[in-house]
């Protein structure tokens, strides 16, 4: 946490983010890990990140990436079923916001608009008065997503950007999800109006690896793509009166808390 105080809240680490936030520098280090050359990384991340080897498929590693992208075993993130029942899209730290006159999340002195998230005004306007849910990745997390419900999605739309890490100190000190690479479509669904399902990238994350990127039919829990290396984040736009959010997850917002999720569970349910 030193070294990242010392990059967004210094002169000469501010300095530096430029270099270490820019997609050229993350296509390198991503090449880099998706070779045979990465592998001896493997026994490092899996002990220092506490990777359960009961819990993930943890063969057949030819790179550092297949490693990070790991299966988890089958029957461990199982999915929520009920129609009524919004799912998480992936593993995470979930923080809910309202929102509110446009504004997701109010952090110091930045703020974090859905017009400036999406750069699309008329999508925007769709969301006044819901609800923003941010599933935040940490580099132990399983790194594979799906989609949070079954529908027709639209293309997906890519805005590059910079490369940011999305831990809280970088929150505080700049507007890191309308400043970060990021994917997101529009799933237009039966149960919850139409949702829009943001990947956000993250320093020295390579790629975010979407299977799908025309307009399809899609399932709830089945994988939508994969996000390589680093700290990444997935955003969930809802239309309001559509989801009833769990009151525990409220509750630990409202504090400024985030909660662990698993893959495929329950978050909230329909309302009405």
């Amino acid at each position: 946490m030193d070294g990242l105080h010392f990059l967004y809240h210094t002169a000469p680490g501010r300095a530096l983010l430029h270099p270490l936030g820019s997609r050229t520098l993350s296509r390198i280090c991503g090449a880099f890990l998706d070779c045979r050359l990465s592998k001896f990384l493997i026994p490092g991340f899996v002990r220092k990140a506490e990777i359960d080897p009961e819990e993930y498929v943890m063969d057949g590693f030819t790179c550092f990436n297949d490693c990070f992208c790991r299966h988890v075993k089958d029957g461990l993130r199982p999915v929520d079923q009920d129609p009524k029942q919004m799912i998480a899209p992936s593993d995470g730290l979930l923080s809910v916001w309202p929102i509110r006159r446009d504004t997701v999340i109010p952090v110091k002195q930045s703020e974090y608009s859905v017009r400036s998230l999406l750069r699309d005004s008329r999508l925007a306007k769709r969301y006044e008065g819901g609800l923003c849910l941010v599933y935040r990745l940490c580099v132990n997390h399983y790194h594979r997503y799906g989609y949070v419900e079954s529908g027709r999605k639209s293309v997906n739309r890519f805005i590059p950007g910079v490369l940011h890490t999305v831990r809280p100190i970088a929150l505080e000190a700049r507007p890191v999800f309308i400043e970060n690479c990021r994917e997101y479509t529009c799933i237009r669904t039966e149960q919850f109006g139409v949702l829009t399902q943001m990947e956000v990238g993250a320093m020295l994350v390579g790629k975010i690896a979407n299977h799908e990127t025309g307009k399809a039919d899609v399932v709830r829990g089945e994988e939508k793509g994969t996000f390589l290396y680093g700290g990444s984040t997935i955003i969930v736009l809802v239309e309001p009166g559509k989801v009833a959010v769990h009151p525990e997850f409220l509750a630990a917002s409202e504090q400024g808390e985030e909660v662990p999720v698993q893959y495929g569970e329950s978050i909230g349910e329909r309302i009405g």
